[in-house]
């Protein structure tokens, strides 16, 4: 799922900050289109979690597009479809596909966490931690620096970008 289709602001001078919150909307919009595809997979008590995430996925871009308007900026606006990195035909898939996208939604609260201060940044902070939780869960395991572990010592997360953060086929 790509979310390379960030829009600029209308002056072309985004900040830092404005530019990572467009970038977590943008992870936002195709976690939510990712939750929607998968949640008729599972059913039971991953059924619910799935619902769960999908809630808060939909809550978090509200709030981001929130902000980007605060900052002066046009929010991103979601894609029609977003390709999936592997079929989702089976729970597993399913499962496999919910990690991967709380592995790349956690890419991209760490690079918002970088690129603000204050209150924004707690609030960064604390959905880099719920990402990290549900990933883990999905997964069975966590990893050392969710959102961070994938990424080259001196990237450019704007180069990578977010959503490519973790391997496009789902593994490590």
């Amino acid at each position: 799922m790509s979310t390379r289709s960030i829009r600029r602001s209308d002056d072309d001078s985004d900040s830092p900050e404005l530019t990572a919150v467009q970038a977590a909307l943008a992870a936002e919009h195709a976690a939510v289109y990712g939750y929607g595809v998968l949640g008729g997979r599972l059913d039971g008590k991953q059924g619910a979690e799935a619902r769960s995430a999908h809630d808060a996925h939909r809550a978090r871009r509200d709030a981001l597009a929130r902000i980007a308007r605060d900052l002066g900026g046009r929010p991103v606006a979601s894609n029609a479809a977003y390709a999936l990195p592997f079929a989702v035909s089976d729970g597993r898939a399913a499962v496999r596909l919910a990690a991967v996208l709380e592995d790349r939604i956690a890419g991209a609260y760490a690079d918002l966490v970088r690129a603000t201060g204050g209150e924004r940044r707690k609030d960064a902070a604390g959905a880099l931690r719920e990402a990290a939780v549900r990933s883990a869960r999905w997964r069975g395991g966590n990893v050392a620096f969710p959102g961070l572990a994938e990424r080259a010592a001196g990237a450019d997360p704007a180069a990578t970008g977010p959503v490519e953060a973790a391997g496009a086929d789902g593994t490590r």
